[in-house]
């Protein structure tokens, strides 16, 4: 496969001398975080600045998934790649990327995926740690940002597959919140419709127990374009809320 350099990037990764494959998996730098071996390889993450302009480097060897159609495996970040073009043309607010690709040396089998950090957005996760000091309206106004960026996922007929706050980003404009999605190696069709809508939503309320009962339903409110004491978010309150009580006893 031919390695992948979104248009708006390639001018500056000329310019530093990294627009190929093998100076980015040459190029020195920190990891943010600890590897993950998960996979018996190991993948990593970096921050990269150039002239201004942040991105994050993940570069991984023998970091392998396997599924029916690639049996032998292939890096788990070329089915994120291909799962970021997809989200990109059905029109689904998610990461950008900047640069992807991968090798074969010897024995070993390498992949590089560069996307555009998301500065500027605050994820999820970090605004719940003070959930209940945030004034109503903003509160409302980011329940609204997420209920229409799943609104948006599933119209689209995909399931994420992680949808936790930690993978959902937002960012403030005047009287508003927008949302974008990160980590999308999970992502698959929908292929069981409601069943697979429940259980896509399920995991960001368990991981979000600061949220009342009128916090849920204002987010199912605009996930379903109706209001949030209409009979539709009843019956949505009460599925989301069996399998959460369902998936709790079991652990």
């Amino acid at each position: 496969m031919k390695d992948f350099i979104a248009e708006g990037d390639q001018a500056l990764l000329e310019i530093n001398a990294l627009a190929d494959f093998d100076a980015l998996w040459a190029l020195q730098l920190e990891a943010v975080d600890e590897p993950n071996t998960e996979r018996g390889g190991w993948s990593s993450v970096y921050r990269l600045e150039l002239d201004g302009t942040a991105y994050y480097l993940k570069r991984q060897s023998n970091h392998l998934t396997r599924s029916l159609k690639r049996p032998l495996g292939e890096p788990t970040f070329s089915r994120e790649f291909r799962n970021i073009q997809r989200y990109h043309q059905l029109g689904i607010p998610s990461m950008q990327a900047a640069f992807f690709g991968a090798r074969q040396v010897g024995g070993e089998r390498r992949a590089i995926l560069m996307t555009r950090a998301l500065d500027g957005w605050r994820d999820l996760d970090s605004l719940l740690q003070g959930w209940s000091n945030l004034p109503a309206e903003r509160r409302q106004a980011i329940l609204r940002a997420c209920g229409m960026l799943a609104r948006r996922l599933h119209e689209a007929g995909q399931m994420h597959g992680c949808f936790y706050p930690k993978h959902i980003f937002l960012r403030e404009t005047d009287d508003a919140f927008e949302a974008t999605l990160i980590d999308l190696e999970k992502t698959r069709p929908l292929w069981f419709g409601q069943r697979d809508r429940v259980r896509d939503l399920e995991p960001l309320l368990r991981r979000a127990p600061d949220w009342n009962e009128t916090d849920v339903r204002n987010l199912l409110a605009a996930y379903l374009g109706t209001s949030s004491t209409g009979p539709e978010v009843d019956d949505w309150y009460r599925r989301l809320g069996a399998r959460r009580k369902k998936k709790e006893n079991r652990a």
